[in-house]
């Protein structure tokens, strides 16, 4: 309907019922508990009485995923960047693709409904370079992630029995943890579209050698920043064009904050969210005067320089994730308290510990080559096959032998 009608005001409000309709089931099932709950207890503590008793929904799988990407199919079409698909099995396709619809990557209809139409022949090279991007995707979770987790759970489940030091050493773990949890749960689903002839986004382009908080979210969990950039930020930076630097200022703490929200309706979510936008906020106002200074002395080539900005950047983005790993807000204030007062003798499970940081270092030399020496040491790709399958066996067995295969869901199945 929206496709085919002539009428501005007519298509708009099309557009408009179209996306609300969408968004009824994301709002009931995973926002609507929460405000009949704490409507419930507000009105206890008055000695009120509320008709619905607390109430617990099992959340639809995928939902956030696919509530993404039906919106901005809506509005592609909307907009006249794609048509309208009129084959209700491809649009269900794309919907509901099962690689995609647990964790991403949000895709968009531009890129999939066209591959859809032209379905490829399943192939030798599809299924070589699909099961490499698995591989390397497992990795990242069953030997990375995972044992990270092991000391990161065992810190931030028990705020109270731990020094700042310990919570200090959680903290600067909990971004690579995320990083292998959900990149390597990207590369799985993007390996097995390839392994079906579908090309899928790229998700994450190695973060931690990002010198800024804004080209950090250009590099981590892509899918959803372009999305919130195009369909969020974009319309609210040219709706509040006139007033300038606010106005982008209002853009990105709005962007942010429905970031926050859509991973989860809660305090802790709102406040990491709200601290997203106020580094890349304090970021624009600066970013003029930054580049003046990298200009006059030539900043930018200087290793050290850059060194240090990604270390910023990396301290500010594991301060954020405080609010991300810890339950509630209060957790987050008494973890940020006990890392400035109470220094101590951190908890330290020494097989967990070296294996989280071998694992990061293996991680960090592959990102560190595939960002600087992208050509060099092909390992994967190498034309001799000895050496590729030396690389593939080296992998493998590193899983077999390191992996943790009770280390539970991918993080972001919550969402």
């Amino acid at each position: 309907m929206i496709d085919s009608t002539g009428d501005e005001d007519r298509k708009l409000l099309l557009m408009r019922i179209n996306v609300a309709l969408i968004l009824v089931p994301l709002f009931f099932f995973k926002y609507f508990t929460i405000i009949n709950n704490e409507l419930l207890e507000l009105l206890e503590l008055n000695n009120l009485r509320w008709p619905l008793p607390e109430i617990k929904f099992i959340l639809p799988i995928g939902i956030s995923y696919y509530t993404f990407m039906s919106i901005g199919y809506t509005i592609d079409v909307y907009n006249e960047d794609i048509k309208a698909d009129k084959h209700f099995g491809r649009v269900a396709l794309f919907t509901a693709f099962f690689p995609l619809i647990l964790s991403g990557p949000i895709e968009r209809a531009g890129n999939m409904l066209p591959q859809f139409k032209n379905l490829k022949q399943i192939n030798f090279s599809n299924i070589s370079g699909g099961l490499k991007m698995m591989l390397w995707g497992y990795f990242m979770k069953l030997v990375v992630a995972d044992r990270i987790g092991i000391y990161v759970d065992a810190i931030y489940g028990d705020i109270l029995g731990h020094n700042g030091t310990s919570l200090l050493i959680a903290t600067v773990l909990y971004p690579f943890q995320v990083y292998a949890d959900l990149g390597g749960y990207s590369l799985i689903a993007i390996g097995v579209a390839k392994i079906l002839g579908i090309d899928v986004m790229q998700n994450f382009n190695r973060p931690f050698f990002a010198t800024s908080m804004a080209e950090f979210w250009r590099r981590w969990h892509m899918s959803l920043i372009t999305w919130l950039t195009d369909y969020v930020y974009t319309p609210l930076s040219f709706a509040f064009r006139k007033i300038g630097m606010l106005g982008i200022i209002i853009a990105l703490m709005v962007t942010f904050l429905l970031s926050g929200i859509w991973h989860h309706a809660d305090m802790t979510s709102i406040m990491w969210g709200l601290t997203q936008g106020t580094f890349l906020s304090i970021e624009a106002l600066l970013h003029k005067r930054r580049f003046r200074l990298e200009e006059k002395y030539q900043l930018t080539k200087s290793s050290l320089y850059l060194f240090s900005c990604m270390l910023v950047t990396f301290v500010l983005f594991s301060a954020s994730q405080i609010f991300g790993r810890a339950v509630t807000i209060e957790d987050s204030w008494a973890i940020f308290d006990k890392l400035f007062t109470n220094i101590g003798v951190p908890y330290l499970d020494l097989t967990t510990l070296l294996y989280s940081f071998i694992g990061i270092f293996l991680l960090l030399i592959k990102d560190f080559k595939n960002e600087f020496m992208p050509v060099a040491f092909n390992s994967y790709w190498n034309r001799k096959l000895y050496l590729r399958y030396a690389a593939y066996l080296t992998v493998l067995f590193g899983i077999i032998l390191f992996g943790v295969f009770e280390g539970g869901n991918f993080i972001y199945f919550q969402f």
